[in-house]
């Protein structure tokens, strides 16, 4: 069983997991989620009690396969299949070293402990935290963590149907127990992403939290 609430955050065998808390996700973004910057403020307060912290980084080398613009006949949120399968191509967003891949100035950052910065080889997109598209390559964030005796992940940030639900989907499959907090993050919903990824999430034992622990 988790821990409730506060006590849960607080347990040196868990860890808070903020995926992708970026300017080029927030209003005004290349790749903006609507309303992206209301996860600021949730996951500060979860972040002041957190016994750890990881965040993700979204870092992509100018020209990555997944931009649209890489693709002379593509258009952005177009489907196009690559050698690991079936990609959506995106505006581009989270090139390296831009304004667009810092994360949002709000955010305390002085907290991360580890950041997993993901999505920088050009060939392959990364939406978890744990696997690369091709869901073989791996970050390392699996090492560090069990390094460290940790077995309980509680996710939030942007966004709830890629980047966070594809890395609770990854955490729970390598024996994590894992818990989204639903109001701290914010979804794309690209054709109906949003429900299919919440079920996935549900049939795979993921506790989604309507609540933030606070």
């Amino acid at each position: 069983m988790m821990p409730e609430n506060n006590a849960l955050l607080r347990a040196a065998s868990t860890a808070l997991l903020v995926i992708d808390v970026q300017n080029d996700f927030c209003p005004g973004g290349h790749l903006a989620v609507a309303a992206g910057d209301a996860v600021v403020a949730p996951v500060n307060a979860m972040i002041d009690i957190a016994e750890n912290v990881v965040a993700t980084q979204d870092w992509h080398p100018r020209g990555h396969s997944s931009f649209a613009s890489s693709h002379a006949t593509a258009s952005p949120f177009d489907t196009m299949e690559m050698a690991y399968g079936a990609q959506t191509l995106w505006p581009v967003h989270c090139v390296q070293n831009s304004t667009g891949a810092a994360f949002h100035p709000g955010l305390k950052t002085e907290a991360f402990q580890m950041i997993v910065r993901k999505g920088f080889r050009a060939s392959v997109d990364s939406y978890s935290a744990f696997f690369e598209n091709d869901h073989k390559t791996i970050t390392g964030l699996d090492g560090y963590l069990r390094s460290r005796q940790i077995d309980r992940l509680v996710l939030a940030g942007l966004a709830t149907d890629y980047c966070v639900a594809f890395s609770a989907l990854d955490a729970a499959a390598l024996g994590y127990q894992v818990s989204v907090v639903m109001p701290a993050c914010r979804a794309i919903d690209l054709h109906g992403s949003l429900a299919g990824q919440i079920s996935a999430m549900q049939d795979a034992g993921i506790i989604l939290l309507d609540h933030v622990p606070t």
